[in-house]
């Protein structure tokens, strides 16, 4: 069973295929952590915890004089504000007479069939196939408020464990959450390190890996979306720990706004690790009788590795977060017109690319800002979202019609949650806008933000879209969001509930999202923000991929996408050729290394087709095939990281195998070259050592590639690629 609860002892203990996670409630109704990581007998391992008598770690009040007991010391499944514990705690409520201080104790616990889901928000699910279990435990405020229902989902086979939280008020006044976090793990042994994925727009998801040390050190975004700076994904992980050995536990929120994660080391050595939304934009007011739910944490553990540790959040995230047609379903080969032209088009422009990108073998044609409204900048236009006939030169029908007849799909690009103030929209409707009465509100890219809290300005954005994809044949929408959210006011909320605004924007969000996917179920739906501004598994519930960077150059996206793996698979990383000299760079990149690059994605093209060479047609044409031949093997392959570019500086290699280890894919960028030197040798992963490959006509055993090495071809110039296929002797 994966979920087994003792209830002599009061123990419940969560197991999947690998992993083992255990809670229990001590004899004054506290739940405290015992364990988690590496699968074992379920015994009690409460005998792990320690008491002493702590100079300055109070003692609950049931507990008289038994100072060896205090909240301080002792890990803790959900800790609160003003219980005693004085650490970085998960709730902070306000009650009706100001105060804080907080104590919960255990009610009840109840087993269920099957993954929950939470209203309103995304969480993993379970296939059909995929069997699941959930656990609530409920706990209760001593001074008989309110319900803190810790929602535990196991997902046996996928070696994952969801965690939630849902906040009831059961008194008889509103009380005002001012931080809800939906997982705390407390380690009252060893030694851990944190990483954490860092950047700015257009430089995203580096890794930092750091010692927990004492004191707090925490990531997050205010900016009301995960943000370019700090991804809501992060590893804890043994200081020896590597790529192919050691403890790691990853922690992924399934959430598009404000986030917070912090790891912190006690007075007495223990480590904690937090989870949720971020405090700083939130303070939401819970009536008599209402509910509400956290967001989804997404816990993996493994003894083997990130790698592995990746491999476990590639898998299910691919197969059980994402949905719809194109969760599994081949995604087309596509041409986004962005950099090729920017907003300098007409149809005539476009149709002719399309008949060059149709010669080349793309499959979907994507025409992005600049065709609706009054848009041939970006400081208007945004929320008029009607066709611009005259700069077009046709409807939009005829133009996808057009399109249609190359035998091309045809896709658009929308900025729903955005306005310029240079539009009839904003024109009309000024109070639509988040915007602080009597202050200038704070412009980015020169716009500002729709309130998507309010379910009126949603419908009327929602019906304007669907206007536009039902007037002409659409299968593809890139739906983008292009600044930071700030100046946090809902014109329709009172002042006790304005603390609301930034969590019922996401949720407003969601929404939307979840009424156009469902109207729409065979529409490919790309996220974006400003590129990476909100990657996360969030998105992904509703986005089967996301446009993973602005920066298309395609030795930027080394980095970016190597970070970017860590957490989520390639299926979902949105990766262009774009022209050179790069847009973002300058740099200059041979094709085909653009393309190499561009493989460990969704692969596309992000150029003039009219300006191609003759000399670069026909291997434009053969990357296209080449792709769509090892579609299967990338997109849902086993994927291993095999340097890492910011510190490897003669190359970077990564590689994709067969999960029946079969066939695999090395693929190999030059960075530095120097001359004089020996050839580099890289360690393949992922093969059986039993069997034979094939490379180039030449075969090894496997355990020689994996042991021994493969030699990296000799380049002859910085930034050269290659390709290089792998598969099992007898099955060429």
């Amino acid at each position: 069973m994966a979920i087994l609860s003792n209830e002599t002892k009061s123990i419940f203990t969560l197991q999947t295929d690998h992993s083992m996670y255990q809670m229990k409630v001590d004899a004054y109704g506290v739940l405290l952590h015992t364990y988690y990581g590496e699968k074992g007998t379920p015994f009690d391992l409460s005998y792990l915890i320690t008491y002493a008598d702590h100079g300055f770690s109070g003692n609950p009040y049931e507990a008289g004089d038994e100072r060896t007991y205090s909240l301080d010391a002792l890990p803790q499944e959900y800790p609160v504000y003003g219980s005693g514990d004085y650490r970085a705690s998960a709730l902070k409520v306000r009650y009706p007479d100001g105060s804080h201080a907080c104590e919960l104790r255990y009610v009840k616990h109840q087993l269920q069939k099957g993954k929950y889901a939470l209203p309103g928000l995304p969480a993993v699910y379970a296939e059909k196939d995929t069997p699941a279990d959930t656990l609530i435990i409920t706990l209760e405020d001593t001074r008989k408020s309110f319900y803190v229902h810790l929602y535990y989902g196991v997902l046996e086979d996928l070696d994952l464990i969801t965690r939630s939280v849902c906040i009831e008020n059961h008194g008889e006044a509103p009380l005002y959450l001012e931080q809800v976090l939906s997982t705390c793990i407390d380690f009252q042994h060893g030694e851990y390190h944190l990483h954490t994925f860092y950047g700015r727009h257009m430089k995203e998801r580096t890794h930092q890996r750091i010692p927990v040390s004492h004191g707090i050190h925490s990531v997050g975004s205010s900016r009301g979306a995960s943000s370019h700076q700090h991804n809501p994904f992060i590893l804890l992980t043994s200081p020896q720990a590597t790529e192919d050995h050691g403890e790691c536990y990853g922690l992924s929120f399934l959430y598009s706004g404000d986030f917070l994660a912090l790891g912190s080391k006690d007075q007495f050595s223990q480590t904690r690790i937090l989870m949720g939304i971020h405090p700083d934009n939130f303070c939401y007011r819970l009536d008599t009788g209402e509910r509400f739910y956290a967001p989804e944490t997404a816990m993996a553990y493994t003894s083997h590795g990130m790698a592995a540790l990746s491999q476990i959040y590639h898998r299910a995230y691919r197969h059980d977060l994402c949905r719809g047609r194109y969760k599994t379903a081949r995604r087309p080969v596509l041409l986004n017109s962005w950099e090729s032209v920017y907003m300098d088009f007409d149809g005539k422009k476009l149709v002719e690319m399309a008949k060059d990108a149709a010669d080349l073998g793309i499959e979907l044609f994507v025409m992005d800002d600049g065709w609706f409204g009054k848009r041939d900048r970006d400081v208007s236009g945004l929320g008029d979202w009607h066709v611009n006939e005259e700069k077009l030169g046709c409807g939009l029908k005829g133009l996808s019609d057009e399109i249609h007849k190359l035998g091309l799909q045809f896709g658009i690009w929308f900025e729903p949650e955005c306005i310029n103030e240079d539009s009839d929209l904003y024109r009309k409707h000024p109070d639509w806008v988040l915007k602080v009465p009597g202050k200038a509100p704070v412009r980015g890219r020169y716009q500002l933000v729709l309130d998507f809290s309010r379910e009126d300005v949603r419908a009327y954005i929602l019906k304007q879209i669907c206007q536009v994809l039902d007037s002409a044949r659409i299968e593809y929408v890139k739906w983008d969001f292009n600044r930071s959210i700030s100046d946090i006011y809902s014109a329709l909320l009172p002042p006790e509930r304005q603390g609301e605004v930034a969590h019922r924007y996401i949720l407003g969000l969601y929404d939307m999202l979840e009424k156009l996917t469902a109207r729409y179920p065979d529409l490919l739906l790309e996220g974006c923000s400003g590129g990476g501004g909100r990657f996360d598994a969030g998105m992904l519930y509703y986005t089967p991929q996301i446009w993973c960077s602005d920066n298309t150059d395609a030795i930027d996206r080394l980095s970016i996408q190597y970070g970017t793996s860590f957490g989520y698979p390639v299926s979902t990383i949105g990766a262009h050729v774009s022209h050179c000299p790069n847009d973002q760079t300058g740099r200059i990149t041979p094709l085909e290394t653009r393309a190499t690059v561009a493989m460990a994605g969704t692969f596309g093209y992000e150029l003039d087709t009219n300006e191609i060479t003759e000399e670069e047609r026909p291997v434009i044409q053969q990357q296209i095939q080449e792709f769509k031949k090892y579609y299967d093997l990338i997109q849902d392959g086993l994927y291993y990281r095999l340097t890492d570019p910011d510190r490897y500086p003669a190359c970077h290699c990564w590689e994709f195998v067969k999960p029946d280890h079969s066939e695999a894919l090395l693929c190999i960028v030059a960075l530095q070259i120097q001359p004089n030197t020996v050839r580099s040798c890289i360690r393949l992963k992922g093969l059986s050592p039993d069997k034979i490959y094939m490379i180039e006509g030449r075969a090894y055993p496997g355990s020689a590639l994996m042991n021994g090495g493969y030699l990296i071809p000799n380049a002859t110039s910085e930034y050269e690629s290659f390709r290089i296929h792998i598969i099992e002797k007898n099955r060429e």
